[in-house]
Protein backbone atom coordinates (compact mmCIF):
# COMPACT_ATOMS: atom_id res chain seq x y z
CA UNK A 1 0.00 0.00 0.00
CA UNK A 2 1.50 3.59 -0.56
CA UNK A 3 2.31 6.20 2.03
CA UNK A 4 -0.63 8.55 2.44
CA UNK A 5 0.00 12.46 1.63
CA UNK A 6 0.83 13.01 4.88
CA UNK A 7 3.09 10.04 5.57
CA UNK A 8 5.00 11.05 1.65
CA UNK A 9 5.09 14.65 2.95
CA UNK A 10 6.86 13.84 6.14
CA UNK A 11 9.18 11.11 4.99
CA UNK A 12 10.40 14.07 2.05
CA UNK A 13 11.11 16.22 5.09
CA UNK A 14 13.12 14.14 6.67
CA UNK A 15 14.77 13.11 3.41
CA UNK A 16 15.53 16.71 3.16
CA UNK A 17 16.77 17.05 6.44
CA UNK A 18 19.19 13.73 6.07
CA UNK A 19 20.34 16.29 3.06
CA UNK A 20 21.84 18.53 5.57
CA UNK A 21 25.80 17.88 6.42
CA UNK A 22 27.03 17.02 9.88
CA UNK A 23 24.18 16.22 12.22
CA UNK A 24 22.56 12.97 12.87
CA UNK A 25 18.88 13.21 11.90
CA UNK A 26 16.00 11.19 12.65
CA UNK A 27 12.19 11.36 12.66
CA UNK A 28 10.15 10.79 15.99
CA UNK A 29 12.93 9.66 18.41
CA UNK A 30 13.12 10.55 21.96
CA UNK A 31 15.27 13.35 23.12
CA UNK A 32 18.74 11.84 24.52
CA UNK A 33 21.09 13.49 26.58
CA UNK A 34 24.15 13.19 24.35
CA UNK A 35 24.60 15.20 21.47
CA UNK A 36 26.92 14.01 18.75
CA UNK A 37 29.46 16.52 17.74
CA UNK A 38 27.76 17.86 14.34
CA UNK A 39 24.36 18.23 16.25
CA UNK A 40 20.89 16.48 16.11
CA UNK A 41 18.36 17.14 13.93
CA UNK A 42 14.79 15.72 15.24
CA UNK A 43 11.87 15.72 13.17
CA UNK A 44 8.64 15.61 14.90
CA UNK A 45 5.42 15.01 12.77
CA UNK A 46 3.35 17.61 14.72
CA UNK A 47 -0.56 18.56 14.03
CA UNK A 48 -2.17 18.47 10.85
CA UNK A 49 -4.65 20.44 12.10
CA UNK A 50 -8.36 20.94 10.98
CA UNK A 51 -8.42 20.76 7.04
CA UNK A 52 -10.45 23.31 4.70
CA UNK A 53 -13.20 21.21 2.88
CA UNK A 54 -13.28 21.94 -0.39
CA UNK A 55 -16.78 19.99 -2.02
CA UNK A 56 -17.40 18.37 -5.57
CA UNK A 57 -15.66 16.78 -5.13
CA UNK A 58 -14.76 16.22 -1.90
CA UNK A 59 -11.32 17.54 -1.13
CA UNK A 60 -9.20 18.39 2.12
CA UNK A 61 -6.87 20.97 2.01
CA UNK A 62 -3.97 21.09 4.84
CA UNK A 63 -1.43 23.16 6.29
CA UNK A 64 -0.17 20.48 8.63
CA UNK A 65 2.46 22.16 11.57
CA UNK A 66 5.27 19.45 11.77
CA UNK A 67 8.19 20.62 13.93
CA UNK A 68 12.28 20.48 13.77
CA UNK A 69 14.26 20.55 16.76
CA UNK A 70 17.92 21.49 16.61
CA UNK A 71 20.27 20.26 19.15
CA UNK A 72 23.84 21.12 19.28
CA UNK A 73 26.15 21.45 22.78
CA UNK A 74 29.70 23.13 23.28
CA UNK A 75 31.05 23.77 26.30
CA UNK A 76 31.59 27.58 25.11
CA UNK A 77 28.82 30.10 23.98
CA UNK A 78 30.41 31.21 20.61
CA UNK A 79 30.83 27.66 19.40
CA UNK A 80 27.28 26.82 20.43
CA UNK A 81 26.12 29.92 18.56
CA UNK A 82 28.26 29.79 15.10
CA UNK A 83 27.15 25.74 15.27
CA UNK A 84 23.48 26.39 15.54
CA UNK A 85 23.22 29.49 13.43
CA UNK A 86 25.38 26.85 10.74
CA UNK A 87 22.63 24.52 10.65
CA UNK A 88 19.53 26.82 10.67
CA UNK A 89 21.37 28.32 7.64
CA UNK A 90 21.53 24.78 6.26
CA UNK A 91 18.17 23.76 7.03
CA UNK A 92 16.80 27.27 5.06
CA UNK A 93 18.96 27.12 2.32
CA UNK A 94 17.64 23.29 2.27
CA UNK A 95 13.72 24.28 2.30
CA UNK A 96 14.07 27.30 0.01
CA UNK A 97 15.84 24.67 -2.86
CA UNK A 98 13.10 22.24 -2.65
CA UNK A 99 9.67 24.14 -1.88
CA UNK A 100 7.63 21.18 -2.57
CA UNK A 101 9.90 18.53 -1.43
CA UNK A 102 9.65 16.86 -4.81
CA UNK A 103 6.57 17.47 -5.31
CA UNK A 104 5.26 15.97 -2.33
CA UNK A 105 3.50 18.90 -0.94
CA UNK A 106 2.24 22.20 -2.61
CA UNK A 107 4.31 24.19 -0.42
CA UNK A 108 6.82 23.86 2.51
CA UNK A 109 7.65 26.74 4.70
CA UNK A 110 9.55 27.25 7.80
CA UNK A 111 8.70 30.01 10.52
CA UNK A 112 11.31 31.80 12.87
CA UNK A 113 13.16 29.63 14.91
CA UNK A 114 12.44 29.37 18.83
CA UNK A 115 15.80 29.28 20.80
CA UNK A 116 16.53 28.32 24.08
CA UNK A 117 19.98 27.46 25.83
CA UNK A 118 19.79 24.11 28.61
CA UNK A 119 22.57 24.08 30.70
CA UNK A 120 23.81 20.48 31.84
CA UNK A 121 24.73 19.63 35.19
CA UNK A 122 28.37 18.04 34.56
CA UNK A 123 28.33 18.69 30.79
CA UNK A 124 28.47 21.38 28.45
CA UNK A 125 25.68 22.93 27.69
CA UNK A 126 22.94 22.33 24.68
CA UNK A 127 21.25 25.45 22.41
CA UNK A 128 18.19 24.41 20.77
CA UNK A 129 16.07 25.90 18.23
CA UNK A 130 12.02 24.37 17.84
CA UNK A 131 11.23 25.62 13.71
CA UNK A 132 7.31 24.91 12.82
CA UNK A 133 7.49 23.95 9.31
CA UNK A 134 4.31 24.26 7.76
CA UNK A 135 3.69 21.59 4.65
CA UNK A 136 0.67 22.40 2.54
CA UNK A 137 -1.15 19.85 0.54
CA UNK A 138 -4.38 18.18 -0.36
CA UNK A 139 -5.99 14.94 0.08
CA UNK A 140 -8.73 13.27 -1.12
CA UNK A 141 -9.77 11.83 2.46
CA UNK A 142 -9.16 13.35 5.96
CA UNK A 143 -7.11 10.21 6.91
CA UNK A 144 -4.15 11.99 5.12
Amino acid sequence: MADSVREAALKALHALLLGIDGPRVVRNEPETAAIPAGGLVVLRDGDPGEPEVLLSPPAYEYAHRAEIVVQVQHGEASERDAAMDTLLQQIGAALDADQTLGGAVDMAMAGGPELLDEPVEGAATIKAALIPVTLDYMTSTPLG
